[in-house]
């Protein structure tokens, strides 16, 4: 566990209190709109300046450093997932449906508390703060709208940070790693049309289902013999539907799936041969064949000297080199416009049993790393000069 400043201890029982208030209440993306007036008036009780996001939803707050300063960004999502909670703790879901099954309130809670801590500061605060509070992480996106509105060329942003809550490393380690650090990622939607007949007489017409299938057994080679061995790529096809009943020959398919890549090479190859995949083997059993291919979000590719401004600032004890994710962020628009780094938060305590994974209908975690994520920003904060 990283080791606690007073006045960060200080924030522990206002910031719990403000992480179960916001896990009461969650909304899905671009729809939270109890979460955005909380955190807005909660900033302004503390005497904190702030705007809502450019969609209507999540909040930009400013705080003001020494003249001549840089502004340095810090960034926590706020929407929640359409999952029904299991994890019986008091302070669960009041919105049937829907959960903080990610940690987005923890998240939110910490850049609460930091905003606090900065607000403290007062004169003794070197840097311009961004704090954004953001919108619609797990879809579609709320990063690319406020870089899009230009809020960071807005506030002169010199560099971004943010972090995770992660149940698969040690409560309280900080985990990341430099470069390539989570997925760029992309949505496939295949078509096959063929020409339905009778399941007796096959030859009298073009199986959709026969071809499909087939499909699915070139896209799993793609990953094998057409990326370097020395890159990692996913490749997945999650659903399949064709076929009307078991005596007909099914006249058209459908195949959804995704893959993930760690560079723009690797991701184009990926799309090449699904596209080629699609055509040939739909026109080698007679078939037509059609895709849709959805980028969804980046790379999320960490700056090497923010990297190495978070190792001097943390104790080599309570840190972890991850390997690279195959989970996706929407966090990496904002790194296509200034240095950012993203780190994980551990959260996994198995004596507690905090071992569920994100996204689970059990998932949660121990409060007190809240404060370690408030700690880990400040260090962040005065190591920028």
């Amino acid at each position: 566990m990283l080791s606690i400043d007073e006045k960060v201890k200080a924030l522990k029982a206002e910031v719990i209190k403000a992480r179960r208030q916001l896990h009461r209440m969650p909304e899905p993306g671009l729809k939270e709109h109890e979460t955005t007036r909380y955190i807005y008036e909660s900033l302004s009780v503390m005497g904190i300046k702030a705007e809502l996001g450019p969609g209507g939803t999540g909040v930009i707050a400013y705080i003001e450093g020494k003249p001549g300063s840089k502004a340095v960004a810090f960034r926590a999502d706020i929407d929640a997932l359409s999952v029904e909670e299991q994890t019986g703790a008091e302070y669960c879901s009041q919105n049937k449906g829907y959960m903080h099954a990610c940690g987005h309130d923890g998240h939110a809670a910490i850049l609460l508390g930091f905003a606090k801590l900065l607000k403290q500061l007062g004169p003794e605060l070197e840097n311009n703060v961004l704090l954004i509070f953001q919108p619609a992480e797990e879809g579609p996106g709320g990063a690319l709208t406020i870089v899009n509105a230009g809020i960071l060329d807005k506030y002169k942003v010199s560099c971004i940070f943010g972090l995770h809550i992660f149940p698969d490393i040690e409560e309280g380690k900080i985990g990341c790693r430099p470069g390539a650090f989570m997925a760029q990622t992309g949505e496939f939607d295949l078509s096959v049309k063929g020409r339905s007949c009778h399941g007796a007489m096959p030859d009298k017409g073009n199986d959709a289902l026969v071809a499909a299938s087939d499909m699915v057994l070139v896209l799993n080679t793609i990953v094998s013999r057409n990326v370097d061995p020395l890159e990692s790529a996913v490749v997945t096809v999650g659903r399949m539907v064709c076929g009307e009943r078991r005596n007909v020959i099914a006249g058209d398919a459908l195949l959804e799936g995704t893959m993930r890549a760690f560079s723009d090479t690797t991701y184009n190859i990926l799309k090449s041969r699904i596209i080629k995949i699609v055509n040939s083997v739909s026109d080698a059993y007679g078939c037509e064949g059609s895709y849709e291919i959805r980028d969804m979000y980046p790379v999320v590719y960490n700056d090497r000297k923010l990297f190495e401004m978070l190792l001097e600032s943390t104790d080599r004890e309570d840190f972890i080199y991850m390997n690279p994710l195959a989970i996706s962020e929407d966090f990496s628009y904002y790194q296509k416009e200034v240095p950012g780094l993203f780190l994980m938060l551990g959260s996994r305590n198995q004596e507690k049993g905090y071992v569920h994974p994100l996204h689970s209908n059990r998932f949660n975690f121990n409060e007190e790393i809240l404060i370690s994520g408030i700690q880990m920003f400040y260090n962040l904060i005065r190591s920028c000069k």
